[in-house]
């Protein structure tokens, strides 16, 4: 028999802190559905499903004529089942890392370096830097996903300055007068005065932080407690961060942070140096197979003020041009294509109605992983005339020009993510 190409895979779940707890994560939920014997604890966050062949999660194999025990092996025996691009391009490794994401506190305000930084990063502290690649990523709400991603547009900070005091005292007069200056300016000034104000910021003497972030929180109190309504999100987004992160500089980072609220199939795509914090909700994510990160507030994690302050990308621009649109297929009326500037990685969104009996999967020279978030079918591989059952959850590996079929099992519509890599 041929060896199989495609195959179901069981996945590393990460049961880090700021996750959902138990079957309010919806990687708890679909680690559940996919399966029976999986024991979901409710005291007990989950937080990250990685889907790939990353060191630290490389997904077990779930077929019993395939000896190689993870993906990471199989794939370092079988480089052609990436497709001969992916394999000449990437040196025989799979490029990406996918993932579903349940966040229930926020993630650190925090940036990836390019591939150049990355190496220099990983060369002066690999304790810090476990690699050389770069790490874009993308986020794709899964449900209601709120973030920060780049720097706001430099009104709407000099707004916030203007609002509120004890934020214009840690930025300092001298950088406040900078900013309002440069919006007669130009680009170039204005991202020069960003960078001022950021680095004052995130620069400050820790005492003085905590007494400001005291009295900001303390004057938002009173505000609510005396039924004022809160003119913007950010006065409960700042309580709800200190509650999290009592004293840290990073709840600050709203008033100079773009804050987005995904809607379920809306996207942002973080490219090298850009800042950004995953807030809360649950999405699917995908990323260059590198575990690099920049981190600088709201987290208890190592932080690199200096080399996050000089990285960074300080053009501004408003919330919606932070969202990245997909590209709907010309020949698939159920397909949508998420296709960042990265060679690393592509997502394809597949929505099928359940009146559909039996849907053809896109064959691709590149392997790809496929998560089924919401349907019953049987995957059927006509190479190797296997038919695989898949529910809710379930997560398969298809190399490189390998047709497959789905059939619905069940009259219920299909919510399917797919990564691969399109060059």
């Amino acid at each position: 028999m041929a060896n199989p190409r495609v195959f179901p895979l069981s996945c590393v779940v990460q049961q880090y802190a700021w996750g959902k707890v138990g079957s309010k994560s919806e990687v708890a939920c679909l680690l559940a559905s996919s399966d029976p014997l999986a024991q979901i604890s409710e005291d007990k966050p989950y937080a990250e499903l990685w889907m790939g062949a990353h060191p630290r999660g490389d997904a077990k194999i779930l077929d019993n004529r395939i000896s190689q025990k993870t993906l990471g092996q199989w794939i370092a025996e079988n480089q052609n089942s990436l497709g001969q691009k992916v394999k000449d391009t990437f040196n025989g490794k799979l490029p990406f890392l996918f993932k579903v994401l349940s966040v229930e506190t926020a993630l650190s305000i925090q940036a990836h370096p390019n591939k150049e930084l990355a190496e220099k990063l990983h060369l002066q502290a690999p304790e810090h830097y476990p690699d050389a690649n770069h790490k874009p990523e993308m986020a794709i709400a899964l449900t209601p996903f709120q973030g920060l991603c780049g720097f706001r547009p430099v009104e709407e900070i000099v707004t916030f300055l203007k609002k509120v005091p004890e934020f214009q005292s840690l930025i300092g007069e001298d950088a406040t007068a900078q900013l309002k200056k440069s919006m007669n300016e130009g680009s170039g000034a204005m991202a020069s005065a960003l960078k001022n104000c950021f680095s004052h910021l995130m620069k400050s003497e820790k005492k003085v932080v905590v007494e400001q972030l005291n009295l900001l929180v303390k004057r938002i109190s009173q505000q609510i407690s005396n039924g004022n309504s809160m003119d913007d999100i950010c006065g409960e987004l700042l309580l709800q961060l200190h509650q999290q992160y009592p004293g840290d500089i990073g709840c600050f980072a709203i008033y100079l942070l773009n804050l987005i609220t995904l809607k379920p199939g809306e996207a942002m795509f973080l490219e090298a140096n850009v800042p950004h914090a995953y807030l809360k909700g649950d999405c699917v994510e995908c990323m260059a197979c590198s575990d690099n990160t920049v981190r600088a507030g709201l987290t208890p994690k190592f932080i690199d003020v200096s080399t996050l302050c000089e990285m960074l990308d300080y053009s501004p621009s408003p919330s919606k041009d932070r969202l990245f649109a997909p590209t709907l297929s010309q020949d698939d009326p159920y397909l949508s294509i998420y296709d960042p500037p990265v060679p690393d990685f592509t997502v394809m969104k597949i929505e099928v109605p359940g009146s559909v009996t039996e849907y053809k999967v896109l064959t691709l020279d590149s392997a790809s992983i496929l998560l089924l978030v919401q349907g019953t079918v049987t995957a059927i591989i006509p190479s190797v005339q296997a038919e695989i059952p898949l529910s809710r959850g379930g997560v398969l590996f298809i190399g490189a020009n390998e047709t497959v079929l789905l059939k619905l099992t069940v009259p219920k519509d299909l919510l399917i993510f797919r990564a691969c890599c399109l060059l």
